[in-house]
């Protein structure tokens, strides 16, 4: 036998025993997710791994210390993974949730009879109980506090851009999107019977619906656009004032419900106008059908993280259609990006992947669902 085949039969005989100890690491790992997970402790601490790496390149020595460090980055990433496995609400919400979307829901929704979001509710369940609230919050707090099953939000108009008071909100409730509706919008300029466009000299409207139909205002600059809650409450404002030179800005559903004239129809800036809008709810619920996949994260200041991030998506064929980025609040100049993926969780590859990025810490999943259109 030569003096390297000696070499390799010990080299062999460490390995056994590093492996032993692998196996043996990874169990006591397993007894620690269970410890996490029963007191609501993350699985990251940078802390903790930071000791853990200089205790070892301390015992190696100078030589050997680079070494060391990048083995235990692996071990260390190997670990997260494997103990964000054990306690991931995403698997189980894979197997809790029932085969269908239901059609019958108490459901909280912003404004009044004849808002766009009643209108998307309507689309998206069969027979809904509905509860009206005054602003965005409202219906998160009807979702938060158990009043209502599920919430409809807008998130972004294909005119007027993102929603961001709705991306805010992800951050103060914790809720989770269960579906979403792209609803095409056709806003109607609506008055009282017997008033002319001539005649008008205020409109109200949501400011989104005034983004949207910023083409119109901008061609009539005698008349002032004021911003109330909701489209659906400019039309009841319109219908209860004693004024003859008020119009609303809302859906042509609302003209019937409020006894209002359409003076102008489609008065948007393009044809092609559509609102999306999620269905939230306080419990993870991922239906089978899901085709979309929302998540927020922050990236560390560094070049090329989310080129990093963004090919790891493509490594597994998720195409990325949508990224937000917000401020976060009393950090300057840093941000939560959000991510909307076209894909299902029915990949392992997708499940394991979103396990890592959580155990990396700064991730939040939002959701697996899918988009009507």
């Amino acid at each position: 036998m030569t003096n390297l085949d000696e070499q390799r039969k010990r080299i062999d005989a460490i390995d056994d025993q590093i492996v032993k100890l692998f196996r043996e690491r990874m169990d006591v790992a397993a007894e620690v997710a269970r410890y996490k997970k029963e007191h609501g402790v993350k699985v990251l601490s940078r802390e903790r791994e930071r000791d853990v790496v200089y205790r070892a390149a301390d015992a190696v020595g100078e030589e050997l210390e680079e070494y060391v460090k990048a083995f235990y980055n692996v071990l260390l990433d190997l670990s997260r993974d494997y103990q964000r496995e054990k306690i991931d609400a995403v698997r189980k919400a894979l197997d809790e949730t029932p085969g269908f979307f239901p059609g019958k829901a108490t459901v909280a929704c912003q404004g009044v009879e004849g808002a766009y979001s009643q209108q998307a509710c309507d689309k998206l369940f069969s027979i809904p109980k509905i509860f009206y609230f005054k602003n965005f919050e409202g219906v998160c707090q009807a979702v938060d506090s158990g009043m209502c099953r599920y919430g409809i939000l807008p998130i972004e108009n294909s005119s007027a851009g993102s929603v961001n008071a709705v991306y805010d909100l992800t951050r103060k409730y914790n809720f989770h999107i269960v579906r979403s509706l792209k609803l095409k919008v056709e806003h109607n300029l609506l008055a009282k019977p017997g008033v002319k466009l001539s005649d008008i000299r205020e409109v109200v409207s949501h400011e989104q619906a005034l983004l949207q139909c910023g083409e119109f205002l901008k061609n009539h600059p005698e008349i002032k656009a004021t911003v109330c809650e909701n489209t659906a409450v400019a039309a009841r404002i319109v219908a209860n004032s004693d004024r003859d030179d008020i119009a609303a800005i809302a859906s042509g559903s609302c003209a019937e419900l409020y006894g209002l004239s359409s003076l102008s129809d489609r008065v948007q800036n393009s044809d092609h106008n559509y609102t999306r809008f999620i269905c939230i709810s306080k419990k993870l619920e991922i239906y089978p059908d899901g085709d979309k996949i929302t998540f927020t994260t922050t990236l560390s200041h560094r070049p090329g993280a989310l080129y990093n991030l963004i090919s790891r998506f493509a490594s597994l064929g998720l195409n990325v259609c949508k990224i937000e980025s917000r401020p976060i609040l009393g950090k300057d100049f840093e941000f939560r990006f959000y991510f909307d993926l076209e894909g299902t969780l029915r990949s392992e590859a997708t499940l394991k992947m979103l396990a890592q990025l959580e155990s990396e810490g700064g991730f939040e999943f939002l959701g697996a669902y899918r988009e009507e259109v």
